[in-house]
């Protein structure tokens, strides 16, 4: 859901993108420090609608990596091995609460490594999960092309789906004339084709032990999930030890040019090196993303609450003016639909491009998605209000 640098609008961010989190390594901010940059920007600091991390462009993402680098300490991995790609691994493992952690260029990959091993380790032919996730419409079959592999999407348009319809589905492939297995149950949660939809923790936590309990393998894609932690209140760990596996992007909100973060047990791990180079995977220099996820993972869950914060007073405010409507997505985490009454939608977002807030095109119907970030934390609730009033023109 993240825009192009096309979509973005025309504004200078470079003393922006010092001033927040993005720069603190070139001009020596940390801790403590960054939050205090960041909430003493200036009003007319751009901050983005849009997207759920800070939207780098190519200029900034050098400037960022020119600051990591400066003191000349940073290691290089080779092809995805030691340097820094291993410290990330490491502090990620951490973080997630498992023994392993493993570099991939891509999280598609990371999805697709992961439920290969998990029906491989626990067999079965069969990967549920939910009908609207990425591995369900976004990988074109290649569970299917490259490891054999069915994927059987249940629950068609919900966020989530429920212990009695896995157990169905488990009962009708068992009991098919040609018994079949399920290796893997794989869930998406914030559920990107939902706006963003988290699933149901309790639900979440039922069906994790039946999967356990008939033996079956259980990866969770949160893509984005230190997101849908931020907005449910439970830590990352908490919700990454319902499965056996886990998948992070390390480029939505942690500003990594690319790259994800693919977590579990070490017997099922520590030699993904092989399978990952097999398929292509094997970067020759990872540290170009490694680096700057790294840096920005220091202090995100800080950064990313002050803009929650900012956003719901936000919207507090928009909810006393007759012009707007925000419309909450069911079981929602960052995404949002704003409703613009008495101006013209386009209108209304080149007004709000001009005064240093980027938004998505509107759509059919005129409404426009919103998405906090941690760029919200460039600015207050009151400020932005005024900024989008005035923008009715």
């Amino acid at each position: 859901m993240n825009p192009t640098e096309t979509d973005m609008c025309d504004i200078d961010r470079r003393d922006f993108i010092r001033l927040s989190s993005a720069g603190v390594a070139g001009i020596g901010l940390t801790g403590a420090a960054v939050s205090s940059a960041a909430a003493g920007l200036e009003a007319d600091r751009p901050v983005f609608f849009q997207g759920d991390g800070l939207n780098l462009g190519p200029q900034e993402y050098a400037e960022v990596l020119a600051g990591l680098t400066a003191g000349g300490d940073l290691q290089e991995d080779y092809y995805s091995n030691g340097g820094v790609v291993e410290e990330l691994e490491k502090r990620m493992a951490d973080v997630l609460g498992k023994e392993r952690a493993v570099f991939l260029p891509t999280g598609t990959l990371a999805n697709h490594l992961a439920v290969r091993l998990l029906c491989e380790a626990h067999g079965g032919r069969r990967v549920v999960t939910q009908a609207e996730s990425h591995l369900a419409n976004d990988a074109g079959d290649d569970c299917a092309t490259l490891a054999g592999l069915r994927v059987v999407g249940l629950a068609p348009g919900q966020v989530g789906l429920t212990l009695e319809e896995v157990q169905a589905e488990h009962a009708r492939a068992r009991a098919s004339r040609v018994k079949v297995g399920i290796g893997a149950i794989s869930i998406e949660s914030p559920v990107r084709r939902k706006l963003g939809g988290v699933f149901d923790f309790e639900e979440l936590g039922r069906i994790s032990a039946w999967a356990e309990s008939e033996g079956i393998g259980r990866h969770l894609d949160g893509a984005r999930l230190f997101i849908g932690a931020a907005y449910t209140g439970i830590p990352v760990d908490r919700w990454a030890a319902l499965f056996d596996t886990v998948y992070v992007s390390l480029w939505k909100y942690l500003n990594a040019g690319s790259g994800a973060i693919l977590a579990g047990p070490s017997d099922l791990l520590d030699d993904l090196f092989h399978t990952r180079r097999m398929y292509g995977g094997a970067l020759v220099r990872g540290w170009v993303y490694a680096a700057v996820a790294m840096h920005y993972l220091d202090g995100f869950e800080e950064r990313f609450q002050r803009g929650i914060t900012i956003s719901e007073d936000l919207f507090a405010r928009l909810e006393k003016n007759s012009a707007f409507t925000v419309r909450r997505m069911p079981s929602g985490s960052n995404v949002f639909v704003l409703e613009v009454r008495g101006t013209d939608p386009k209108a209304f977002r080149d007004r709000l491009a001009a005064a240093g807030i980027s938004m998505r095109e509107p759509r059919d119907d005129g409404s426009i998605v919103v998405q906090v970030n941690e760029t919200w934390a460039a600015a207050t609730g009151e400020d932005l209000g005024r900024r989008m009033v005035t923008a009715l023109g």
